[in-house]
């Protein structure tokens, strides 16, 4: 009798401690995955061709190993005969807006990209950027993407980090899942919505976040949630493109949702901009005080402007215009106009100046009529109360061409 008592006590707290009763329903990964148009065009032409070339575009989440690593192998191991081309494209701290912009450098000119996953919901909302920016920037990368290669694969992937879980926790979408899902919708792009599982999987009980997950760059145990649910998103999506057996279908893009969108990005160098009179060009430039910085925006070729400099200008061809800086410690505030238009200013001190030199694109105008156009930026006098100078230095202008 005291055998089976012991017993039954035991595998009540066994139940007890992994969460799972007759009261308690747990998640289920499909449960939070949009299949939509599926990737019937990726599955057969790994099947079918023996090749394929997969790229990742995001920030810190998909720069880090982890879920990444996991899903490469599972392709490996998924098509044995096809020989993969992984294009890895994370750069810590890039959201949507600058995903648009550098989508040609690092993923579209390296060739054929037959599927493509994307990630920007997390530094969307870090950086606070306008709605309309980041569903311009989330369309464009599509419709950029189509244009190149109407047979692509595209998926969108939607992780975790406290805003979210407190948004979900208030009944309400968090906002730039809201956004994203909006371009989703329309161009019926499939979706794995990392953030609601994980929620959902913590108010079950199944783990925590400050002991399991931890932070909003996994734990090896969180990278683990987020590479099962992936697998069995593309398990599922492969299955799906098996039984309908439709394959290549070159996908027709309707008109845009907002002709403004950042559909052909591209990234200037500095280097094409002619330095004046308090501007100089470095072609290897470090920064001269002690922060953090970023890959690619340290020893590599800057123009650097300080206060008092005269205004340097910048002619071309497209709908927006902004630039990328490396905003640090000494970040001043700029003058700006395009085609002597009134002066704008801008302050190019971040949240995170103090500590680092961050890699930020500032947005000048996205609503440009097509054509040529001249920006004219300058340094203002005034600077952030905590800034240690008066300076802009510029990495890249950015531009949405004709």
């Amino acid at each position: 009798m005291k055998t089976k008592s012991f017993l039954a006590i035991l595998l009540l707290l066994l139940i007890t401690a992994y969460g799972y009763s007759q009261n308690t329903k747990h998640p289920v990964c499909s449960d939070y995955h949009e299949l939509r148009s599926g990737l019937n065009n990726s599955y057969f032409k790994f099947k079918n061709d023996k090749k394929g070339t997969v790229a990742f575009l995001g920030g810190s989440i998909t720069y880090n190993p982890g879920w990444r690593d996991s899903i490469c192998n599972y392709l490996k191991d998924k098509f044995p005969e096809t020989k993969f081309t992984f294009i890895t494209a994370g750069i810590p701290s890039f959201g949507s807006t600058e995903n648009a912009f550098r989508l040609y450098r690092d993923v579209l000119s390296k060739g054929k990209v037959d599927l493509l996953f994307v990630e920007s919901a997390v530094n969307d909302a870090g950086k606070n950027r306008p709605e309309k920016e980041i569903e311009r920037s989330m369309e464009g990368i599509v419709r950029h993407a189509l244009n190149t290669n109407p047979a692509m694969d595209i998926v969108f992937m939607y992780f975790v980090d406290p805003i979210k879980i407190k948004a979900y926790n208030s009944g309400k979408i968090p906002e730039t899942i809201r956004i994203h899902e909006k371009v989703a919708k329309y161009y019926n792009i499939p979706v794995i919505n990392l953030a609601k599982e994980v929620t959902d999987r913590i108010n079950a009980g199944e783990f925590t976040w400050k002991d399991d997950f931890k932070d909003l760059h996994p734990s090896p145990f969180g990278q683990g949630i987020y590479a099962r649910s992936m697998r069995t998103f593309l398990e599922n999506a492969f299955a799906m493109a098996s039984k309908n057996n439709v394959q290549y279908k070159n996908r027709k893009l309707p008109p845009a949702l907002d002709k403004y969108c950042y559909d052909n990005g591209i990234l200037i160098p500095a280097s094409e901009i002619k330095p004046v009179k308090g501007w100089k060009y470095y072609k290897i430039w470090e920064p001269p005080m002690k922060a953090r910085t970023r890959a690619n925006y340290t020893k590599v070729p800057m123009l650097v402007g300080e206060y008092p400099a005269k205004p340097v200008k910048f002619e071309f061809s497209g709908t927006a215009v902004g630039i990328a800086v490396a905003a640090g410690p000494d970040a001043g505030i700029i003058k700006y106009r395009i085609d002597k238009g009134k002066w704008k200013t801008k302050d190019l001190f971040t949240r995170f100046s103090k500590i680092y030199y961050l890699p930020w694109y500032y947005m000048l105008d996205d609503e440009l009529s097509p054509g040529k156009h001249t920006v004219e930026i300058k340094l203002s006098r005034k600077t952030n109360k905590q800034s240690k100078g008066r300076k802009c230095v510029m990495r890249y202008m950015f531009v949405n061409k004709d």
